[in-house]
């Protein structure tokens, strides 16, 4: 969708912003142009849209020579967002997000009703906020109007410079999750510039890591924390990208160990009885589909084994769980946050079937099988590593 060809920009006082750059973006791909101050990210961003023209070098659009195309006409085809977004203070919001279509001449009341659907999108509800002003509207919410309004024309392609930049954390985290499920349903080709090497690795489908002027390192996020393609790319991910790579790397089946599992409406003495016999402290507990709905210790029974009643009167609920291709990350979070051994791994899609258990050690394995399995450009699963993985024996 975009290809860059020898682009160079260089000013008039012999400062070179951009040198020699080639790169593609593919259609519906999200790139994130990551690097300290002044490297050139933000200048690559703004030829695509003729705001700078190129010194040297063709870009295209969609197979289109941008340098042919009006300007104007140009930038009416390119969502643009910026980190302080811009609104129209004397417009409400629902002006401004009908601006582009407006301009490119629709009716009236076809780009309100874009609008509005696009306010929705974003999670603002067009009832509610589409009559306030921007002042009138958090940080937040201004951004999510910007983004609604660069996708009014359903532009095939957004460009987006630190567009969550200017609010605090908690804010700019939300606004990232939104945005991820956003492009989910829209599929739009992004450039998103940033400084942050984390905001750039968990919205990139790929990231360019740009020294200066010149992009060092052009990859998937796993391989750009587990590669480093030179010392300069290695210190700009910083000596952390190991954790870093956790947000990158996804719970996989593969990385799973199986316990020993009993049924809602197995008999308690047997169940429990078994699971002792087997040298098993626990079991997870599943529903009549293979469904999860909990655990219960082999000594739920006490000694006697002739004691009545059905496993179901005894589960335990449980805590610590998450859907498969989960980030590794979310589930080290979840282990600190409950305190486990394991937890569990379901399949949402198959509306919450047990899968199997995720250890620590398995947690480490599956991290260091990410790695080598990048560095081999082999599946994961293909990947063996000596590992000390074993479930632990307290639940969550």
């Amino acid at each position: 969708m975009i290809r860059f060809e020898h682009v160079t920009k260089r000013y008039a006082d012999g400062t070179t912003a951009v040198d020699d750059l080639s790169f593609e973006v593919a259609e519906g791909e999200l790139v994130t142009l990551v690097g300290p101050s002044g490297c050139g990210k933000t200048t690559t961003m703004k030829m695509v849209n003729r705001l700078i023209e190129p010194t040297e070098g063709r870009i295209f659009l969609d197979g289109d020579d941008i340098s042919t195309i009006d300007p104007v006409e140009l930038r009416r085809r390119i969502g643009y967002v910026i980190q302080q977004v811009g609104l129209f203070p004397h417009k409400t919001v629902l002006e401004n997000t009908a601006t582009v279509p407006h301009l490119l001449g629709w009716k009236r009341g076809k780009g309100r009703e874009r609008a509005a659907e696009l306010l929705d999108l974003v999670g603002l509800d067009p009832s509610v906020y589409g009559d306030r002003y921007p002042e009138q509207l958090s940080g937040g919410q201004r951004q999510r109007v910007g983004v609604a309004r660069a996708l009014a024309a359903d532009p095939p392609v957004l460009l987006m410079d630190e567009p969550f930049g200017a609010v605090d954390p908690v804010v700019r985290e939300h606004l990232q999750n939104e945005f991820l499920k956003l492009q989910a349903q829209v599929r739009k080709t992004v450039l998103f510039v940033t400084h942050d090497i984390e905001e750039a690795v968990r919205l990139g489908d790929r990231i360019a890591v740009y020294g200066q002027g010149r992009i060092e390192q052009f990859d998937s996020p796993a391989t750009v924390l587990g590669a480093p393609a030179t010392p300069y790319v290695a210190d700009f991910v910083g000596a952390d990208r190991g954790l870093k790579r956790l947000s990158v790397t996804p719970v996989e089946e593969s990385d799973l160990d199986q316990p020993p599992v009993v049924h809602l409406d197995d008999p308690l003495a047997a169940a429990t009885g078994r699971l002792r016999a087997e040298g098993a402290r626990w079991a997870v507990v599943l529903d009549g589909r293979d469904n999860l709905h909990g655990w219960i210790p082999a000594d739920a029974a006490g000694a006697d084994a002739t004691v009545e009643g059905t496993v179901r009167e005894h589960a335990r609920r449980m805590e610590a769980w998450l859907p498969l291709g989960a980030p590794l990350k979310q589930a080290f979070a979840t282990m600190l946050q409950h305190d486990a051994g394991w937890i569990a791994v379901i399949d949402e899609e198959g509306e919450g079937r047990f899968l199997g258990v995720l250890t620590p050690a398995r947690l480490h394995e599956a991290l260091r099988r990410s790695i080598d399995a990048d560095a081999q450009d082999v599946p994961r699963a293909e990947v063996a590593v000596e590992t000390v993985a074993g479930i632990a024996p307290t639940p969550a």
